[in-house]
């Protein structure tokens, strides 16, 4: 999102608050704040508060804050201090700033000139007239150093997607209500791949009252374009928000360059790559293996897991990445994450950051894995953990950070260890059913708090520090289907 200067007066009151703040020992509440700031935004890193039991958990909170306090270039203690205080309370925009700046992961970006867009819900503080136009000014920004064209269209599914609701909104990256996030948007690619929302409790304007809607939507479609966060404080692509006087805006150097180089400059297209061989020898073209479809409403998965706060979604020898909401998904054969393993039945990480490890079933045998390395003397028998020699496989496997237990499904039963004794815990196995209302677990992960088993097509979040059911749906609305 763009960055919105604020006026004085509020300014030496956020300044004011930030020095009433005492910088060694943080209240509990600015501690949960600065832990969902850092897992929203910076959500490659551990990030679980100090006050856990171990020392890995606080170094992984510290690591979090010196990532943040790095990108916006303010002094790095990995403290919550003022300054560091004083920017997690500006409002910003909702993607991550996990990737370094330049382009999301993988350089996503439109293969074409002409692209579309479309509002289906407007918000209640303009005209319909006012956000067509600020919407309009803001892709002009782009269509003016770029050979890119937009045009909006009123009904069917455009390449941009644009609306304004609040809360939740089907993506699974509820906005917060007035402040805070103001809108996210999608990198370029297919079904939810550009789209951009605008959180309809804030109070929309063309002005520097409230949320000036054209510099918010002009940092938004930078993201729906292929640009990440910037850390150049002077850019539009820089995270938080502040206002600039918008007559006559134009590009940032910055934010120039970077589009340009995705796109080429108007009035010129971008140099083709240079053929050291005019005439190579043709080659037979090897029959493709056909891969899963991601998008099919009878997706049923091997396996799923958290990796680094990374998803990961298994599919016969295939793997789906998500990094995140915003950078679309990348399919990858599995043997290039994991030499010599080619199927999953389950998987899980246990640790943070740099110890973390990784443990991955296949049949009656496990490996674990660190840094992308098999560790000596794996695999082994599933019976070092305690599940009975009788197990053929394992279904799926999932690790509570909370708790530090992981749960093992096999058929229509689970059982609990615990990582820190290594060891099964007493009264285990006990029945799925009873516990989560599925009779079998195909896939299952922690993410953001919450558990998730697949059974079938169809997959189960819970509230499981509440033991509460939250809702259903199908696996592929993971996968930035339509």
């Amino acid at each position: 999102m763009v960055i919105l200067s604020l006026k004085l007066s509020l300014l030496m009151l956020v300044m004011a608050f930030c020095r009433a703040v005492p910088t060694e020992s943080p209240p509990e509440e600015k501690i949960a704040k600065a832990q969902e700031y850092l897992s929203s935004f910076y959500s490659d890193v551990g990030v679980r508060a100090p006050g856990s039991v171990s020392r890995s958990t606080l170094d992984s909170f510290e690591e979090s804050l010196k990532k943040m306090q790095e990108f916006f270039g303010i002094k790095v203690t990995g403290q919550l201090d003022s300054a560091t205080l004083d920017i997690m309370s500006q409002r910003r925009c909702g993607v991550s700033d996990v990737a370094r700046y330049g382009y999301f992961d993988g350089q996503p970006k439109w293969d074409k000139k002409d692209i579309t867009y479309r509002v289906t819900d407007y918000t209640a503080h303009m005209t319909q007239e006012e956000v067509d136009g600020a919407l309009a000014k803001a892709l002009k920004l782009y269509s003016d150093v770029t050979p890119l064209q937009f045009r909006q269209i009123r009904s069917g599914t455009a390449d941009i997607m644009v609306l304004f609701q609040a809360k939740s909104h089907g993506d699974f990256f509820p906005f917060d209500g007035p402040n805070g996030t103001l809108a996210h948007a999608f990198s370029p690619g297919e079904a939810h791949g550009g789209d951009t929302h605008f959180d309809a409790d804030e109070t929309w304007t063309l002005t520097s009252a409230g949320a000036n809607l054209f510099l918010v939507a002009a940092h938004e479609f930078g993201h729906a374009l292929g640009l990440a966060h910037s850390q150049d404080q002077s850019a539009l692509m820089f995270p938080t928000y502040q206002y600039v006087n918008t007559e006559g805006y134009t590009l940032p150097d910055d934010d120039r360059q970077g589009i340009q180089l995705l796109y080429g400059i108007k009035g010129t297209s971008p140099e083709p790559p240079v053929n050291p061989n005019p005439n190579p020898e043709p080659s037979p073209s090897p029959t493709p293996e056909a891969a899963p479809d991601r998008c099919s409403p009878d997706l049923v998965l091997d396996a799923a897991t958290t990796i680094h706060n990374t998803l990961y979604f298994f599919k016969d020898n295939y793997y789906w990445r998500r990094r995140s909401f915003w950078d679309g998904i990348r399919m990858r054969k599995i043997q290039t994450l994991w030499p010599g393993i080619n199927k999953i039945d389950a998987v899980y990480e246990h640790g943070n950051g740099r110890q973390s490890t990784i443990i991955v079933f296949e049949g009656k045998m496990y490996w674990k894995i660190r840094r992308h390395t098999v560790q000596p003397g794996y695999p082994k028998p599933l019976r070092n953990l305690g599940l009975p020699s009788s197990i053929g496989k394992v279904d799926a496997a999932v690790h509570l950070s909370f708790s530090s237990k992981t749960l093992f499904f096999v058929n229509d039963r689970y059982w609990s260890y615990n990582e820190r004794r290594n060891r099964m815990d007493r009264g285990y196995p006990k029945y799925i059913y009873r516990e989560y209302g599925v009779s079998k677990v195909d896939a299952a992960f922690e993410y953001r708090g919450h558990l998730y088993l697949s059974s079938g097509s169809t997959q189960t979040e819970f509230d499981y520090k509440r033991g509460r059911l939250i809702r259903s749906f199908f696996n592929h609305q993971w996968m930035n289907c339509s």
